[in-house]
């Protein structure tokens, strides 16, 4: 295993690949973005321009072609791979050039680059890298592992890429949270690692693989990580159609979650038992309410005494009528 360690400093979420030295100006990009996407999307790339300029590139880099010429003084070019798949128009000093009906194959590292007047020469100055990755359905060429990880914040992780054909490079990216390079290993084993994981990062490559460990995650580690390969004879980025996604975990927070909803439980637990308990009492209160409270009916024992008071009572003849 070989410890790799490069620039310090901090860089948060998503950008891609090496930069490629300038050509004809002697001039590096002047800044990368990186876009990831799925077959049939669009995608819209600027390109700053300036007084002096005369046309502008939109061109790969890798296996160099060129894409698609604007020109102020002729008609312009647009490479027959993209016939009927680029729009452009013209905003001030730049030219908004949009890639539709993207496929796989046109995964690849797309620079601007500025035609210029300078002191009675023309020369060619570059300007901003796109890396573009257009995730196929079928993608096939690299493979990677695992799908998901879920560290807590501190772990570390490892992220296997292997690949079926001799490879130029493999670069390991950030691609959608916010899109950043992590590491670009050479055929040659040659590496570079970006900012954001520096001191943070180890591999071992071997053949057509290579595991990279990153250690001390944070939380803006949160992201999808994809493989993307420079592959021989081929003159596009090949890249894994699901990458690995990680989620880092606050390892407080979640202890803190955990002692909270556990209070919360046993909260919960007291008062649903003191409702119960006093819906209980107040069912007997009213039971008893009602039998102690409800006009009671006498127990009384009711005797005819019209028969005895008959029996009582004397019948006497009317002596003077009988005298009579």
């Amino acid at each position: 295993m070989r410890w790799i360690s490069h620039l310090p400093a901090a860089s948060l979420f998503l950008l891609l690949l090496p930069c490629f030295p300038g050509q004809n100006g002697g001039e590096n990009e002047q800044s990368t973005d990186i876009i990831s996407v799925s077959e049939g999307d669009s995608i819209s790339i600027t390109c700053s321009g300036s007084e002096n300029t005369l046309g502008m590139y939109l061109r790969t880099s890798i296996r160099e072609v060129n894409v698609f010429f604007f020109s102020k003084t002729s008609s312009s070019f647009i490479n027959d791979a993209f016939t009927n798949r680029i729009e452009y128009s013209k905003e001030g000093r730049n030219l908004r050039i949009t890639l539709r009906n993207l496929q796989e194959s046109d995964s690849n590292i797309y620079l601007c680059t500025n035609y210029v007047s300078s002191n009675g020469s023309h020369k060619k100055l570059n300007g901003k890298t796109t890396i573009l990755v257009v995730k196929g359905k079928n993608s096939g060429v690299v493979e990677q592992s695992p799908l998901y990880v879920n560290p807590q914040q501190g772990q570390s992780v490892s992220i296997t890429c292997a690949w079926r054909s001799s490879d130029e490079g493999i670069y390991l990216l950030k691609t959608h949270v916010q899109p950043e390079r992590v590491l670009y290993v050479s055929s040659q084993n040659n590496s570079t690692i970006f900012p954001a994981f520096a001191n943070r990062l180890e591999y071992s490559k071997e053949e057509k693989k290579i595991v990279i460990t990153l250690h001390n995650l944070w939380k803006n580690d949160s992201d999808i990580y994809v493989c993307a390969g420079v592959l021989k004879n081929s003159s596009s980025l090949s890249v894994n159609s699901n990458g690995t996604m990680m989620l880092v975990k606050d390892a407080e927070m979640v202890q803190v979650y955990c002692g909270n909803n556990s209070w919360g439980i046993y909260g919960l637990i007291i008062v649903v038992a003191f409702l119960f308990s006093a819906l209980v009492c107040c069912a007997l209160y009213r039971v008893d309410v009602k039998k102690y409270c409800q006009k009671k009916t006498p127990n009384a024992v009711y005797e005819d005494m019209s028969y005895s008071s008959r029996r009582s009572t004397l019948v006497r003849t009317n002596t003077y009528s009988m005298d009579k």
